[in-house]
């Protein structure tokens, strides 16, 4: 493929609004009788189907659709409510989902909605993100407002993206919103791809949105997500690593049982003061900050518990060899010095690539991936081979391997010399 030129700089007209769908905003299936409606609609029109779902992150624990979005061509806009009716969400929806095995799906951020549509029996056999297509193109803002503009010359009304979604009945704007979010994905489908079909890279977005459509989500989970509790960088010791640990398992499990998001029962704040602050008391447990209100003063007895079982089992700080991966970056330096130049010379290779082929390099490879082959990497006369098989094996799609093969293979030997 040619060299990508970055686009001159231009002055964008002002996009012109779209505050509310052509149709006006259509009534939300609820029955199973409105529902099997809904299906007979979107059966009736043609070619694919624009698809969205609403969430209650940061409301809820469950990641859940609390209402689907739907538009096809000659068939306009459905709006689904896959919880109110009380009955088995994927057999109250089956009439839609068979349906929509018709044709290709048109997601954006397919990777935030494919889970929660798996869970109602909705599974895409062909899928187009529009989110992913824009990173490809190398456009450096990709939420859906920001494409619509630059592409369409749309202005989308502004969202309640992050709006708690569970909540009945919903607001006629949120109703609006939501019917938007599908009004020009179609159009922006078309229009997006013919950039990629411009710089040579269509292949690359077919093998992309093909991986996407075939990841498990309900096994991808990261191990060990304590650790990304926020500020866990201020523990320091092993007993304040076992107090995360448990604190954070401990709510977990409240917040599953009652549908609540985690940072709802006890704020990542809350774990990271009482993990450095090791209280053995309840007062010196409330005396913490958010510790002393109403709330979790009912709860003392179950977070000094969960304190006390980190004493009894502290958690190593780091394990090289955890089933998790490698320990973080910053730690290389000092415990394996020549991990770390690989992986320095693996970036500036990689980001070379990024900037000839105007693709950001997380989209490359996942740098998880990157820091994996680094870490474990040991010097051998077929080294293109090998890292070849292990971007394979990682997932890595094969233009992604036909890019950057080669530039790893040149990095990590120059690094090892």
């Amino acid at each position: 493929m040619s060299e990508q030129h970055t686009e001159p700089v231009t002055d964008e007209p002002e996009p012109t609004p779209l505050s509310h769908p052509a149709d006006g905003v259509p009534e939300v299936s609820v029955s199973p009788r409105q529902i099997g409606a809904a299906a007979d609609l979107l059966a009736g029109g043609h070619g694919p189907f624009a698809v969205d779902a609403e969430r209650a992150s940061g409301f809820r624990y469950s990641n859940r659709a609390y209402l689907i979005q739907i538009r096809r061509a000659g068939a306009g806009t459905v709006l689904i409510d896959p919880v109110s009716a009380g009955e088995d969400s994927a057999a109250l929806l089956r009439p839609v989902a068979e349906v929509l095995d018709e044709d290709e799906w048109i997601l954006h951020a397919a990777d935030q909605d494919l889970a929660c549509l798996a869970e109602v029996g909705m599974w895409p056999k062909a899928l187009y993100d529009t989110e992913l297509a824009g990173r490809l193109a190398g456009f450096d803002r990709v939420n859906l407002a920001a494409m619509v503009q630059r592409l369409l010359g749309l202005g989308l009304a502004k969202g309640h993206g992050a709006a708690d979604w569970s909540q009945r009945p919903l607001p006629a704007d949120w109703l609006n919103y939501a019917a938007l979010d599908v009004e020009v994905l179609i159009e922006l489908r078309e229009a997006v791809a013919a950039v990629l079909a411009e710089q040579g890279k269509t292949d690359w977005a077919a093998q992309e949105f093909n991986h996407l459509r075939v990841t498990d989500f309900a096994t991808s989970t990261r191990r060990d997500r304590w650790r990304r509790t926020s500020g866990i960088h201020k523990v320091r010791d092993r007993r304040g690593m076992a107090a995360v640990r448990e604190l954070w398992t401990v709510r977990d499990a409240i917040a599953a049982r009652r549908d609540i998001a985690p940072g709802r029962i006890l704020p990542d704040s809350a774990i990271i003061a009482a993990a450095v602050a090791n209280p053995t008391t309840t007062g010196e447990l409330l005396a913490l900050p958010v510790f002393g209100g109403p709330r979790q003063r009912r709860s003392a007895a179950t977070w000094l518990a969960a304190l006390a079982a980190a004493r009894d089992n502290p958690e190593p700080l780091e394990n090289d060899e955890s089933p998790s991966g490698p320990p973080t970056p910053s730690r290389w330096a000092r415990r394996k010095p020549e991990a770390a130049a690989r992986l320095e010379a693996a970036r500036a290779a990689l980001n070379a690539v990024s900037e000839q082929v105007n693709v950001p390099t997380e989209n490359l490879l996942t740098p998880d991936l990157v820091r994996r082959l680094c870490w474990d990497w040991k010097a051998t006369p077929q080294a293109e081979v090998v890292i070849e098989e292990f971007l394979a094996h990682g997932g890595a799609r094969a233009w992604q391997r036909e890019l950057t093969v080669r530039r790893l293979t040149q990095a990590l030997g120059n690094a090892d010399d």
